[in-house]
């Protein structure tokens, strides 16, 4: 007996869900665990966890935080980047900032929880910070000296052209004292929480100061990577900590510097991207080498 064709039409549905359901439901996963177990790859399937005495303390692959309670950096150990995955290397958050170079301007309400930190402003504050920290010298291009983009809404009686009206430095906050007395012979104001200058007609005009061209801190100690869990630091960022975490542990600066070395990847197949020093295995070989005082 033929079946009506609605019948057959679902029948045949439901043929296909139940092999797709076999196929990939059942034995991709079970095939891609087998893979994961083949011997050289069953540590990255698991995580390429790192164990200290019975203890899992990381993961190779994914980078954490050296910070104490108070979100403060832990000076005898190497910092890692900056990372925008949540609070901070959240693998189920893992994500970019989306902030780009436009980025100048921050959102200032006078509400912790509803201001916002632009792109610049957030390099320039933690180049100051690492600065601070590492004893170097902490200064970048278009950055204030208290650590907040050096941006200027500068208003002409024109719109865009005729003599400048007003100027205001719209990164800092009244009653901070702006970066610059005047800009081509007006005085300078502190922000107002609240006003948006670029909507009322002010041109954004970054000013560079007299940083130096090439900053001491380098780009990836201010800047988060595009997943937010590199475990990896660059050797230029590595080097700028060694005298910090050797006066912390009481080592000799050349011993660490060669503990660096032993921790550093080359590019990958020789030519692909940069090379880079794990910060967990290195700071987990600081403490086996030169235990914390």
């Amino acid at each position: 007996m033929r079946l009506p064709g609605w019948l057959s039409q679902h029948l045949a549905a439901l043929r296909a869900v139940l092999v797709f359901t076999v196929l990939l439901g059942l034995l991709y996963p079970l095939a891609l665990v087998a893979v994961g177990r083949l011997p050289g790859l069953d540590g990255k399937a698991d995580g390429s966890l790192l164990t200290v005495d019975g203890r899992t303390v990381g993961s190779s692959l994914i980078g954490q935080s050296f910070t104490d309670a108070d979100g403060n950096p832990v000076p005898r150990y190497f910092q890692s980047r900056p990372s925008a995955a949540g609070d901070g290397y959240d693998p189920t958050a893992t994500a970019a900032g989306n902030l780009g170079p436009e980025s100048v301007v921050d959102t200032l309400t006078g509400d912790e929880e509803t201001s916002a930190q632009s792109l610049l402003t957030q390099v320039c504050a933690r180049s100051k910070a690492v600065g601070e920290l590492d004893g170097v010298d902490g200064r970048r291009p278009y950055c204030t000296p208290d650590g907040v983009g050096a941006v200027l809404a500068v208003f002409r009686a024109d719109g865009l052209t005729g003599r400048i009206t007003r100027v205001v430095s719209v990164n800092q906050a009244a009653p901070a004292r702006p970066f610059v007395t005047t800009w081509q012979g007006v005085l300078v104001e502190a922000a107002r929480p609240g006003h948006d200058y670029v909507a009322e007609g002010g041109i954004v005009t970054p000013v560079r100061g007299d940083a130096p061209a090439r900053p001491a801190v380098p780009a990836d100690a201010v800047t988060a990577g595009g997943s937010g869990l590199d475990p990896h630091i660059s050797p230029a960022y590595a080097r700028i900590q060694v005298a910090r975490v050797a006066r912390e542990r009481g080592a000799d600066p050349a011993a660490v510097r060669r503990l660096v070395a032993e921790h550093t990847t080359g590019r990958a197949l020789g030519f692909m991207g940069e090379p880079g020093v794990n910060v967990l295995e290195l700071n987990l070989a600081l403490d086996e080498a030169f235990p914390a005082r």
